[in-house]
C-alpha cells in the first residue's frame, strides 16, 4: 500500500470539508449536542454466531468486538470514543476489529481515536478496514496513527489470529467504491473460519462465489437519523447499504452479516432513533 493514495483528496473537496469544519464551529456545535444527549446513548448489541461444521471446531468460544464509523472531527464529540473504550475495557473481547471511517474532514482528526484506541489491547489483536471518508483525505497518515496505536490495517489481505485461533482469518478489503478491491487478495491463504471485514455491506457485491462465517460492515449508520421503527431518513449511498441498513442478515450461500450503526456522526452532530453501537459476537461449535 502507498503512503498515500490520494485520489480523491481533491482541492474542491478539501474546501468542502474545510467549509463543513468551519459551520460546525470546530466541534462546538457537536459539544453542545453531546451535552444535550443528541448524540444518542451507546448500546452493545450481543449475538451468537454458530460456525458451520465444515469450518472446523475452536478451542473455546471466541469474543469479537466491532465499532465503525467513527468521524472523528467536527460532528462528533470526543467523549463517544471514551465511552467506547470504557465499553470495551468492561466487556474484554478477545479481539476488536474495526469497519473504517475514521475521520470526517481532516487526516489529522484521527489523532484523538487513535490515543483513545491505544488504551484498549485485546489478546488476540486490533484489526480494521478503511472507508470512503479516509480515501477522500490523507489515507496514509490514517493508517499509520492507526498502527501507531496498535491497530493493523488490513487492505485487501487477510491476517491469521494469534494461536490458539490461527485457523480464524480476518480478511478485510479495501473499501468498495472509493478503493481499489481485490477479493482474491483478501482471501488468499485464508484459514477455514474466515471473518470478512468491509466498511460498506456493498462489499458482498464484490464477492462473487467467495464465503464467509461472519461479515461485518459499517458505513450506513442506521440511517443516523430515523423514524421510531428504524426507517433511515438519511441515506448513506450503496445499494445494499440500503437493504442492509442495520442489524443481523443471513446471505444465503454466504454466512451471516451484521451490520452496525456505528458510533459517531457524519456531517450533522446529532442520531435521532438510531444509537451509536458496539457490537459482540460471540463465535461458538454448532
Amino acid at each position: 500500500m502507498s503512503p498515500s493514495r490520494g485520489r480523491h483528496n481533491a482541492r474542491l473537496r478539501r474546501a468542502m470539508l474545510s467549509t463543513l469544519d468551519a459551520v460546525l464551529l470546530n466541534g462546538f456545535i457537536a459539544r453542545w449536542s453531546y451535552r444535550f444527549g443528541l448524540h444518542g446513548r451507546l448500546r452493545v448489541s450481543e449475538h451468537e454466531v454458530p460456525l458451520p461444521a465444515a469450518a472446523g471446531t475452536l478451542p473455546r468460544p471466541l469474543v469479537l468486538a466491532f465499532a465503525s464509523d467513527f468521524h472523528a472531527g467536527p460532528a462528533t464529540h470526543p467523549e463517544m470514543f471514551s465511552s467506547l473504550i470504557d465499553e470495551l475495557m468492561r466487556l474484554r473481547p478477545d479481539v476488536l476489529l474495526l469497519g473504517g471511517d475514521y475521520v470526517s474532514c481532516a487526516a489529522q482528526q484521527v489523532n484523538v481515536l487513535a490515543e483513545h484506541l491505544s488504551r484498549c489491547n485485546p489478546p488476540l489483536g486490533k484489526y480494521g478496514v478503511l472507508g470512503n471518508h479516509d480515501l477522500l483525505t490523507d489515507d496514509g497518515y490514517i493508517v499509520r496513527q492507526l498502527e501507531m496505536a496498535g491497530v493493523q490495517v488490513l487492505v485487501n489481505r487477510n491476517c491469521p489470529l494469534p494461536y490458539p485461533f490461527e485457523r480464524v482469518s480476518i480478511c478485510g478489503v479495501d473499501d468498495p467504491w472509493t478503493g481499489n478491491t481485490d477479493v482474491a487478495a483478501t482471501f488468499r491463504g485464508a484459514g477455514p473460519v474466515r471473518i470478512f471485514l468491509s466498511h460498506s455491506p456493498d462489499g458482498l457485491l464484490l464477492l462473487g462465489r467467495q464465503g464467509f462465517e461472519l461479515a461485518l460492515a459499517g458505513h450506513t449508520h442506521g440511517g443516523q437519523v430515523a423514524l421510531p421503527d428504524g426507517t433511515a431518513i438519511l441515506d448513506a449511498g450503496g445499494p445494499l447499504a440500503r437493504v442492509y441498513g442495520r442489524g443481523r442478515f443471513e446471505i444465503a450461500g454466504k454466512g451471516p452479516l451484521i451490520v452496525s450503526r456505528g458510533v459517531g456522526c457524519s456531517n450533522l452532530p446529532i442520531r435521532i432513533n438510531s444509537d451509536p453501537e458496539l457490537i459482540i459476537c460471540r463465535l461458538v461449535e454448532s
